[in-house]
């Protein structure tokens, strides 16, 4: 049986076309896709391809946009084998995240991938990643799929969706993974890491579209004052603090802050302690820096990235009927996106 996949594409670079008039870059039609990508037509796979009414930029992504990525993947679950996602790469990560909370008991692949140059241009990355996106979003063993989560590939490695978080705009190696291993990496031959994939869940799909973003960031630095700081934990509506610390989990520990953040706490916000390092986790306690978080109740986000923070936090608050619920839920490795 021919694998089934369906593209959706909701924006970004790598839909993009150069206009032979104005020069300026528009979003082409995915029915002429195999035109600019022949290919595709070598492939034994059953391709179609959804877009967005009006494809939007990475920048302009929100969790209205997550949902409606989420709904599309729910309407054609039954009738597809693989998914792959077309987006821009400044919040990719943020979408890939939002999107693993999102579908639960997920049994198929969901694949983004976008490029730094359009597709229409000569020496754009964007063929190869659609290419092997697609790929790998139909390679099936014995009758099942080999990646059965949401996942990003870029320049020819496939990592985690939620362990993810773009650290550079100029490099065609766009994507880092510091604290997860890559799943998959495509030379002559595509690599599976397959202890590192999720298991084939063989529970039902169940689609999360409730997201709470009532949030606030929270970054540490050198000489931070008290008044930016009241001003973040006290961000109007926000329900939860995601607190960027150093290292380990550090900060100053002036009593004004300590405080500060005791109150917040008080008035029933979360805190979520995570680390501004690229690489590492947050272990409170481990300094005298960061022992007070413990006793306060501050809590402590492993290995967790900003972009899964942000996602999670959304995706639980909206979930979770009260305070201990959500805290449990945050200590809770819920789809591979944290090392307990």
């Amino acid at each position: 049986m021919r694998s089934k996949v369906l593209l959706i594409y909701t924006g970004g670079t790598i839909g993009m076309m150069q206009d032979v008039k104005t020069g300026q870059l528009k979003p082409f039609d995915f029915k002429h896709l195999t035109e600019q990508i022949p290919e595709l037509n070598k492939f034994d796979v059953e391709l179609s391809a959804v877009s967005f009414a009006k494809p939007i930029d990475s920048s302009d992504m929100s969790p209205a946009v997550w949902i409606e990525i989420a709904t599309t993947i729910k309407k054609n679950y039954d009738k597809h084998d693989g998914f792959v996602i077309l987006h821009g790469s400044d919040t990719m990560s943020f979408t890939a995240s939002a999107l693993s909370f999102m579908l639960e008991n997920l049994s198929k692949p969901v694949i983004l991938t976008g490029s730094q140059l359009p597709i229409g241009t000569i020496r754009t990355d964007g063929k190869e990643n659609l290419i092997t996106a697609i790929e790998i979003a139909a390679t099936k063993e014995k009758g099942k799929p080999i990646v059965s989560e949401v996942c990003i590939y870029f320049e020819y490695q496939l990592y985690r969706g939620n362990r993810t978080h773009k650290y550079n705009s100029e490099h065609f190696q766009a994507f880092q993974s510091p604290n997860y291993p890559i799943l998959a990496e495509a030379g002559v031959h595509i690599k599976y890491n397959r202890a590192a994939l999720q298991k084939a869940n063989t529970k039902k799909l169940s689609v999360h579209t409730k997201l709470d973003t009532n949030i606030a960031i929270l970054k540490m630095f050198p000489g931070i004052t008290p008044n930016a700081v009241e001003a973040i934990l006290n961000t109007k509506d926000a329900k939860a603090i995601i607190l960027e610390t150093f290292g380990s989990g550090n900060a100053t520990t002036q009593p004004w802050f300590i405080e500060s953040l005791k109150k917040a706490l008080t008035k029933g916000k979360v805190i979520l302690n995570i680390t501004q390092c690229n690489a590492g986790k947050v272990q409170q306690g481990k300094y005298a820096t960061s022992a007070a978080f413990e006793k306060i109740g501050v809590i402590g986000g492993s290995d967790l990235t900003t972009e899964a923070a942000v996602a999670k936090l959304m995706f639980v608050l909206g979930k979770a009927s009260g305070k201990k619920e959500i805290e449990k839920l945050l200590m809770t490795d819920l789809r591979g996106e944290m090392t307990i």
